[in-house]
Protein backbone atom coordinates (compact mmCIF):
# COMPACT_ATOMS: atom_id res chain seq x y z
CA UNK A 1 0.00 0.00 0.00
CA UNK A 2 1.45 3.36 -0.57
CA UNK A 3 -0.26 6.93 -0.77
CA UNK A 4 1.32 9.60 -2.61
CA UNK A 5 1.27 13.25 -0.91
CA UNK A 6 1.43 16.33 -3.03
CA UNK A 7 2.15 19.62 -1.72
CA UNK A 8 1.46 22.81 -4.01
CA UNK A 9 3.75 25.73 -3.85
CA UNK A 10 5.10 24.67 -0.48
CA UNK A 11 6.32 27.64 1.95
CA UNK A 12 7.18 26.23 4.85
CA UNK A 13 10.54 24.43 5.18
CA UNK A 14 10.27 22.52 8.69
CA UNK A 15 6.65 22.10 7.71
CA UNK A 16 7.92 19.86 3.96
CA UNK A 17 10.71 18.04 6.23
CA UNK A 18 8.31 16.58 8.64
CA UNK A 19 5.82 15.61 5.95
CA UNK A 20 9.00 14.23 4.06
CA UNK A 21 9.45 12.18 7.20
CA UNK A 22 5.98 11.23 7.43
CA UNK A 23 6.17 10.04 3.86
CA UNK A 24 8.62 7.75 4.81
CA UNK A 25 7.25 6.45 8.02
CA UNK A 26 4.01 5.96 6.06
CA UNK A 27 5.27 4.44 3.03
CA UNK A 28 4.08 6.97 0.80
CA UNK A 29 5.15 8.86 -2.27
CA UNK A 30 6.02 12.96 -1.32
CA UNK A 31 5.69 15.21 -4.59
CA UNK A 32 6.01 18.56 -4.47
CA UNK A 33 4.87 21.40 -6.90
CA UNK A 34 7.23 24.11 -7.85
CA UNK A 35 7.61 27.43 -6.68
CA UNK A 36 8.70 26.38 -3.14
CA UNK A 37 9.33 29.38 -0.44
CA UNK A 38 12.91 27.56 -0.03
CA UNK A 39 15.14 25.59 -1.67
CA UNK A 40 15.56 21.83 -1.20
CA UNK A 41 19.18 21.97 0.20
CA UNK A 42 17.75 24.51 3.31
CA UNK A 43 19.04 23.17 6.11
CA UNK A 44 15.59 23.54 7.69
CA UNK A 45 14.04 21.13 5.57
CA UNK A 46 16.99 18.83 6.39
CA UNK A 47 16.75 19.49 10.26
CA UNK A 48 12.86 19.02 10.38
CA UNK A 49 13.55 15.57 8.05
CA UNK A 50 16.78 14.22 10.18
CA UNK A 51 18.78 11.81 8.20
CA UNK A 52 15.53 10.52 6.55
CA UNK A 53 15.86 12.82 3.89
CA UNK A 54 17.23 10.52 1.41
CA UNK A 55 15.22 7.55 1.64
CA UNK A 56 12.09 9.74 0.78
CA UNK A 57 10.97 8.63 -2.60
CA UNK A 58 10.25 12.68 -3.49
CA UNK A 59 9.11 14.32 -7.10
CA UNK A 60 8.97 17.35 -7.98
CA UNK A 61 7.36 19.47 -10.80
CA UNK A 62 8.19 22.78 -12.41
CA UNK A 63 4.10 23.46 -11.97
CA UNK A 64 0.69 22.48 -11.22
CA UNK A 65 0.01 21.93 -15.02
CA UNK A 66 2.95 19.64 -15.11
CA UNK A 67 1.75 17.13 -11.76
CA UNK A 68 -2.09 17.53 -13.66
CA UNK A 69 -0.61 16.09 -17.21
CA UNK A 70 1.36 13.13 -15.37
CA UNK A 71 -1.16 12.09 -13.29
CA UNK A 72 -4.56 12.81 -14.46
CA UNK A 73 -5.91 9.63 -14.13
CA UNK A 74 -5.40 9.27 -11.02
CA UNK A 75 -7.68 9.01 -8.01
CA UNK A 76 -7.11 12.10 -5.65
CA UNK A 77 -8.65 14.42 -2.78
CA UNK A 78 -8.33 17.98 -2.34
CA UNK A 79 -8.37 19.80 1.17
CA UNK A 80 -9.43 22.78 2.01
CA UNK A 81 -10.72 24.51 5.63
CA UNK A 82 -13.84 25.76 3.15
CA UNK A 83 -14.74 22.23 2.15
CA UNK A 84 -18.60 20.58 3.10
CA UNK A 85 -17.48 17.04 3.09
CA UNK A 86 -15.27 15.66 6.19
CA UNK A 87 -12.16 13.64 5.27
CA UNK A 88 -13.69 10.33 7.21
CA UNK A 89 -16.01 10.50 3.71
CA UNK A 90 -13.13 9.98 1.83
CA UNK A 91 -13.16 6.37 -0.51
CA UNK A 92 -9.18 5.66 0.35
CA UNK A 93 -7.34 3.15 -2.27
CA UNK A 94 -3.99 2.40 -2.80
CA UNK A 95 -2.08 4.54 -4.71
CA UNK A 96 -4.48 7.33 -4.18
CA UNK A 97 -3.22 11.35 -4.01
CA UNK A 98 -4.03 13.28 -1.59
CA UNK A 99 -3.42 17.41 -2.64
CA UNK A 100 -2.84 19.93 0.11
CA UNK A 101 -2.02 23.79 -0.90
CA UNK A 102 0.34 26.46 0.23
CA UNK A 103 0.18 27.56 4.05
CA UNK A 104 -0.72 30.51 3.46
CA UNK A 105 -3.35 30.30 1.12
CA UNK A 106 -4.31 26.71 0.46
CA UNK A 107 -5.14 25.46 -2.80
CA UNK A 108 -5.85 27.64 -5.93
CA UNK A 109 -9.56 28.43 -6.10
CA UNK A 110 -9.98 27.04 -9.84
CA UNK A 111 -8.34 23.78 -8.81
CA UNK A 112 -10.94 23.66 -5.98
CA UNK A 113 -13.86 24.39 -8.77
CA UNK A 114 -12.88 21.63 -10.63
CA UNK A 115 -12.60 18.91 -8.06
CA UNK A 116 -15.61 20.08 -5.95
CA UNK A 117 -16.33 16.17 -5.68
CA UNK A 118 -13.68 15.53 -3.88
CA UNK A 119 -12.74 18.23 -1.98
CA UNK A 120 -12.93 17.46 1.74
CA UNK A 121 -12.13 19.34 5.53
CA UNK A 122 -10.79 18.34 8.83
CA UNK A 123 -12.89 19.58 10.90
CA UNK A 124 -12.18 22.51 13.06
CA UNK A 125 -14.26 22.96 16.67
CA UNK A 126 -13.11 26.36 17.87
CA UNK A 127 -14.11 29.63 16.28
CA UNK A 128 -10.28 31.20 16.63
CA UNK A 129 -8.29 28.92 14.45
CA UNK A 130 -8.92 28.95 10.80
CA UNK A 131 -6.84 25.85 9.80
CA UNK A 132 -4.39 23.11 11.03
CA UNK A 133 -0.61 23.13 10.72
CA UNK A 134 -0.04 21.27 7.03
CA UNK A 135 2.04 18.95 8.36
CA UNK A 136 -0.70 17.93 11.10
CA UNK A 137 -3.23 17.96 8.26
CA UNK A 138 -1.30 15.71 6.29
CA UNK A 139 -1.05 12.77 9.37
CA UNK A 140 -4.51 13.08 10.26
CA UNK A 141 -5.00 12.17 6.36
CA UNK A 142 -2.32 9.60 5.87
CA UNK A 143 -2.95 7.68 8.86
CA UNK A 144 -6.93 7.27 9.00
CA UNK A 145 -6.20 6.03 5.00
CA UNK A 146 -3.73 3.66 6.78
CA UNK A 147 -6.50 2.59 8.86
CA UNK A 148 -9.26 2.25 6.30
CA UNK A 149 -7.64 0.26 4.27
CA UNK A 150 -6.07 -2.15 7.00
Amino acid sequence: MAYNIVLVEPEIPNNTGNIGRLSLASGSNLHLIKPFGFELSDKRLKRAGLDYWQHVSLYTYENIEEFFSIHKDKKMAFFSSHATQEYWDIEYADDMFFIFGKESSGLPLQILKQNNDVVYKIPIVSSHIRSLNLANAVSIIIYEGIRQLK
